[in-house]
């Protein structure tokens, strides 16, 4: 079988976030006034994202990451994948901005 060629896309992404969807499915969304938006939606509103590779940040909400922590979703920042943040469910959306924007 003959190998395909590697293509390249170009993205606006300066930086990227994983939010784990088991966790959020677990809360039932768990964040914003009502309690029903999910981490990844509520982060990809606070930084007003766009669509796909147009964004200047992407959101991506993955399957598992393994760690299933109680009343809480588990969150990497791209540039940081060394730490690992659990998010716990309520938490305003200021202080989740906060917590990506520290070096």
């Amino acid at each position: 079988m003959e190998a395909g060629v590697i293509r390249v896309l170009a993205s606006r992404w300066q930086g990227s976030v994983l939010v784990c969807g088991k966790c959020s499915k677990k809360l039932g969304g768990g964040f914003g006034d009502r309690r029903r938006t999910s981490l990844a939606k509520l982060l990809r509103t606070a930084f007003g994202v766009k669509k796909g590779r147009k964004a200047d940040r992407g959101v991506v909400e993955v399957k598992c990451l393994g760690v299933c922590p109680k009343n809480a979703v588990v969150m990497i920042d791209g540039a940081r994948p060394g730490h690992w943040m659990l998010v716990p469910a309520g938490t305003e959306p200021r202080e989740v901005v906060a917590m990506l924007a520290q070096d």
